[in-house]
């Protein structure tokens, strides 16, 4: 992945986490559409496990260093 792409999605999930602890899977998804982030990052959300999950959590699932 590029650092583009790692850094957009670093920045959704920073913004989703602010003043927030867990989100689950679904959450997480439905605020990535609505974002209308890009398919190539979509595709990598689609791709975490059922749960919930703290930001650390995620961005270690999404292997998303600059999230946390």
């Amino acid at each position: 992945m590029t650092d583009e792409f790692d850094q957009r999605l670093a920045g959704l999930l920073d913004g989703m986490f602010a003043g927030q602890e867990r989100f689950t899977r679904d959450e997480v998804m439905r605020r990535a559409l609505a974002a209308d982030l890009p398919a190539d990052l979509r595709a990598r959300l689609e791709g975490l496990p059922e749960g919930e999950y703290a930001l650390d959590e995620v961005a270690e699932a999404l292997d998303v260093e600059d999230a946390i």
